[in-house]
């Protein structure tokens, strides 16, 4: 199969060539987009998104051999118009998480409740980053590009890919220890409550 960068070279000449970057990145544009904004948002951008890339597609450093790092940059780009249905999509996704109803037997289900938990803190304090911090998680996250790559899209330095990524990290974990420990309480101060109804009953 012909490589990215010899397609984009191709059109050039014959504009009709880069619609073969759609049909090899378009569904991973558009499930990137979708996790972080819904499938509306993701709808809009996406088309933004191939057809910014057509009209730069001069600007593109064919040393690249994949278009993919290049479009998930334009599509992350074009997204920052939309922060804040960004923002209220990652913010509904953590409660419909706490919402969850799981099947299976009651012998998981506390395990299940903590996963639960966690993605919940998880989504939420994605919607917090900063936006540059986001944009770099979610690339690598979502977008599954590898650090390199991460730094091509975002057309920063890949030390700057490393230390982002680590703040981000840090802040997730220590969001998902904190629900952890509320869960906890919460249980705790439930459990105690209960014993003082049981003794005043007896």
């Amino acid at each position: 199969m012909t490589a990215d960068n010899e397609v984009i070279r191709r059109s050039w000449d014959s504009p009709r060539m880069f619609g073969e970057l759609f049909t090899r990145h378009g569904p991973v544009v558009h499930g990137y987009l979708k996790r972080r904004a819904g499938p509306d948002v993701a709808e809009e951008v996406l088309s933004e998104t191939f057809l910014t890339a057509f009209q730069q597609r001069a600007t593109f450093d064919t040393t690249w051999e994949s278009a993919r790092p290049w479009l998930l940059g334009i599509a992350t780009r074009l997204l920052h118009a939309h922060g804040r249905r960004e923002a209220r999509h990652l913010r509904v996704q953590a409660r419909a998480a706490e919402r969850e109803d799981h099947d299976g037997g009651i012998a998981r289900a506390g395990e299940r409740a903590d996963a639960v938990t966690a993605v919940a803190a998880i989504r939420d304090a994605i919607a917090r980053l900063s936006v540059a911090d986001r944009d770099t998680l979610l690339l690598h996250a979502w977008g599954d590009l590898n650090q390199e790559q991460t730094a091509a899209a975002l057309q920063v330095p890949l030390g700057t890919v490393k230390s982002r990524l680590n703040r981000a990290r840090r802040t997730l974990r220590a969001s998902v220890a904190a629900s952890t420990t509320d869960e906890n309480t919460t249980d705790e101060k439930e459990a105690h409550r209960g014993r003082v109804d049981v003794a005043a009953g007896a």
